[in-house]
């Protein structure tokens, strides 16, 4: 099995356990998308307790990725999915962070 196998397979299992409700190859897409990030510890979560993390979130996915306008429901989204994953959850992949926030704005095709 390849890393990037391991890190689907991971992301996957991580979901179903939370009960996210993702479709596992939309979790390998944004995987994918994600590219070498998911191999570095500190790009592989995202911490909802760094409020600088989540303007990057926001700049960098939202606005850029999936083309959404600056507004308070973004920040809105992205505070739903970090209670989503969980408060006490340390492991907020990034993948999933992602493809829960592409879900909410039904942005999926940007991984099709």
């Amino acid at each position: 099995m390849s890393k990037l196998d391991d890190k689907i397979e991971l992301y996957t299992k991580s979901a179903n356990d939370l009960n996210l409700g993702l479709d596992d190859a939309f979790i390998a897409s944004v995987t994918k998308g994600l590219g070498p990030s998911i191999y570095n510890k500190d790009a592989e979560s995202v911490s909802c307790s760094d409020s600088s993390e989540l303007e990057t979130v926001k700049k960098n996915f939202l606005i850029n990725k999936l083309g959404l306008e600056d507004s308070s429901e973004l920040d809105d989204a992205i505070k739903e999915v970090c209670q989503k994953m969980g408060t006490s959850n340390r492991n907020k992949y990034r993948a999933l962070f992602y493809a829960l926030l592409a879900k909410k704005f039904k942005k999926e095709e940007v991984y099709a």
